[in-house]
């Protein structure tokens, strides 16, 4: 038998093991975009890393969180050579700027339950 003709899972958890409760996705969803403000690569990647599986909310918001972060890191990164000639200064800021208040807004989506995907965000994982 084809592999083209077999139906997917009838829900989006039925092929997840243990998966999380809506409720837990949303408080995760919460913690990694938030958490990424104080542990920027780290705490994204882990919540992908270990929830990634476990419900499409999550892996959708831990992966945004994660590429959002590795993308404003590599701002940052290029603000700090820049500076050199002074208009790093100004990346620096927009990207302070930026980081924070677009956490904020993701932290905000997952809470009211919606998928939210970062402007300005390069894609890394998905």
């Amino acid at each position: 038998m084809s592999s083209m003709t077999q139906q997917p899972p009838a829900s989006p958890y039925a092929a997840t093991p243990n998966p999380l409760r809506p409720e837990d996705e949303k408080t995760w969803a919460i913690l990694t975009h938030i958490g990424g403000l104080f542990v920027p690569l780290i705490g994204p990647l882990i919540v992908y890393l270990v929830l990634r599986d476990r419900g499409p909310f999550i892996r959708h918001h831990s992966a945004t969180a994660f590429n959002f972060h590795v993308t404003m890191t590599l701002a940052s990164i290029v603000g700090g050579i820049l500076t050199i000639v002074l208009v790093g200064i100004l990346i620096l800021a927009a990207v302070g700027i930026l980081w924070f208040v677009l956490a904020i807004v993701a932290a905000l989506a997952a809470g009211r339950g919606d998928f939210y995907t970062y402007p300005l965000s390069i894609p890394f994982v998905r």
